[in-house]
């Protein structure tokens, strides 16, 4: 009988940019809006979705082997787990995210301090308390459902901890950011008993390779060029590279194969000096991982 691990996947925002990174790492996972529990092309992998704010509590619990969820709500939570691997993606990038103190533009609030005796509105109600305690600012933390950037324009908060990539939906909002209250970023987590299992626990770890060399891929890839011998070191000294340059030299000629891995972001300026010192046949692909 075929062991197995129950895998969390975060359901809502991180869903879509979470099932295209198993998809990079090697994974096909099929889900349905009607459905908690998405196909997946492994017999080793029972996968579950759940709210990405839900998962630490399941996976300290036992419910769930291993899940994916923030950092932020780990804190929250104080869960129980092994942290196995940052993974620093997010719905819309691979970047950290911040929750941050945010008030109204023209609120007369320029620091924390101002805060004091006032109420402040969050989904991150434990670590936001914690926070404004450490520093002895005496404030009121309510719990919001949700829209917790229009409480303030509302009148039901003087201020707001919400978490933000870039800052641009808090400014969209009228709000002002106050100060950072803490740094987030996507974890796979593990529950310590699983974690005890020899099974489990490679197979969680097979798991957290693969998605790191699937994120470690991102942004990168391959430009694969033929150039003469008498060329090859004006060509080469171009070419950026994760260690050197492979070079090859092709059947009974004076012409070489190059191939090197790239920031897609400098893909635009780097071909055209590759022609210009004597490249051609410049083919440019995509890297699904990175090991």
């Amino acid at each position: 009988m075929t062991r197995t691990i129950a895998l969390g996947l975060p359901k809502g925002s991180l869903e879509k940019s979470t099932l295209e990174l198993f998809a990079r790492a090697g994974w096909r996972i099929v889900a349905s809006e009607r459905n908690y529990f998405p196909d997946i092309d492994d017999p080793e992998i029972i996968c579950t979705l759940v709210k990405a704010k839900e998962m630490a509590p399941y996976v300290a619990g036992g419910t769930l082997d291993a899940g994916l969820t923030g950092r932020d709500w780990c804190v929250e939570y104080d869960a129980d787990v092994v942290v196995v691997e940052d993974l620093v993606y997010s719905k819309t990038s691979h970047r950290p995210a911040h929750w941050v103190l945010a008030v109204a533009g023209n609120s007369p609030y320029r620091v924390p301090e101002d805060l004091a005796g006032c109420k402040v509105a969050t989904e991150l109600v434990n670590v936001t308390r914690n926070w404004f305690a450490q520093r002895d600012i005496p404030v009121t933390v309510d719990f919001s459902w949700g829209a917790t950037e229009a409480k303030i324009n509302s009148g039901l908060a003087d201020a707001v901890v919400e978490v933000t990539e870039t800052g641009s939906t808090i400014r969209a909002h009228g709000l002002r950011i106050l100060c950072e209250v803490m740094t987030t970023n996507t974890q796979l987590i593990a529950n310590p008993a699983a974690w005890a299992d020899g099974f489990k626990r490679s197979k969680i770890q097979q798991i957290a390779l693969l998605l790191k060399g699937a994120l470690r891929a991102s942004g990168l890839v391959v430009l694969k060029l033929n150039v003469r011998e008498k060329d090859a070191a004006s060509v080469i000294e171009l070419l950026p590279s994760l260690n050197a340059p492979t070079v090859a030299g092709l059947y009974k000629t004076d012409w070489l194969s190059v191939e090197t891995v790239v920031a897609d972001s400098v893909v635009r300026e780097l071909i055209p000096r590759l022609l210009s010192r004597g490249a051609e046949g410049i083919i440019e692909y995509p890297l699904n991982k990175v090991i």
